[in-house]
């Protein structure tokens, strides 16, 4: 978020924690992309914040709360309050539990991957309307297609990113896997290293498609250690989500640090990857 923007996020979610009886004098930035992450002290809660124009607070919220009940991996909102979407001043603001880190050590491959599992066997049995990960190669196709928005966007480039997301969609499409609800974005920057185990945060991005489509967002390793994984299917997915997130980095309005860097980094990586 914009400096100004994040200002109001952390009076939001202040006023909203108080109003419920949480004491909130001080707010730490845990993350900053389109939601603003904070852990709220002395109360230590962790408060979502995002835009009105973006709904899927809602859908995150009762989707935790199922996979919660399910006894799926995911962080749960915060016990001592109601558990909804609160409205302050065009913001969205949820209330999560705050969780300790334990270790700051990369997280063992086969523990990641046993974690994925259980993620993924608790959403097999849910039955909740959610976006086709398709619709998301399509928002950056848009975001290729559009010069005003990508415009330091070489040609080549351009013509490298459209091929690559139109050719891999449609090839991941044709196989006709298994498809199920999906985490959407299981990166490590989404795991949670607790004295409860690996939990998985930020459900915003659930969508529908083959689990090699999570995969891909996970360390290489951890497929290795994933059962029944169609290594085909996760090599195609990899590259699809490589050029999905190169794509955002030449979106205009990227804030991501050193995104300009990681796009031309990541242009090398496809290319040599379709080599």
């Amino acid at each position: 978020m914009q400096t100004a923007d994040a200002t109001r996020a952390v009076a939001a979610a202040t006023s909203v924690a108080s109003s419920l009886g949480l004491t909130a004098d001080d707010a730490i930035v845990l993350h900053d992309s389109n939601a603003l992450t904070l852990r709220l002290l002395p109360c230590d809660v962790v408060a979502r914040v995002a835009p009105v124009a973006q709904p899927v607070a809602r859908f995150e919220v009762e989707l935790a709360q199922r996979l919660v009940e399910a006894g799926c991996p995911v962080a749960a909102l915060d016990p001592r309050v109601e558990p909804r979407v609160h409205e302050r001043d065009g913001l969205m603001v949820t209330l999560w539990t705050y969780h300790e880190p334990v270790s700051c050590r990369e997280i063992p491959p086969a523990d990641y991957a046993d974690a994925l599992g259980r993620l993924h066997a608790g959403m097999r049995k849910l039955d909740v309307p959610a976006p086709h990960f398709t619709d998301r190669v399509e928002q950056a196709q848009r975001l290729v297609a559009s010069r005003d928005r990508t415009p330091a966007l070489a040609d080549a480039d351009r013509e490298l990113l459209a091929g690559t997301l139109s050719s891999l969609k449609r090839a991941i499409g044709e196989r006709g896997g298994a498809e199920q609800l999906l985490h959407g974005e299981p990166h490590p920057g989404n795991v949670l290293t607790t004295r409860n185990g690996l939990l998985f945060v930020d459900l915003e991005t659930c969508c529908r498609g083959p689990v090699e489509f999570d995969l891909a967002h996970a360390p290489e390793e951890v497929g290795e250690h994933y059962p029944g994984v169609d290594q085909d299917l996760l090599r195609e997915c990899r590259i699809l989500m490589l050029a999905m997130i190169t794509t955002w980095r030449w979106d205009r309005g990227d804030q991501l640090p050193d995104g300009r860097r990681l796009g031309m980094e990541w242009l090398g990586q496809i290319r040599a990857a379709l080599a």
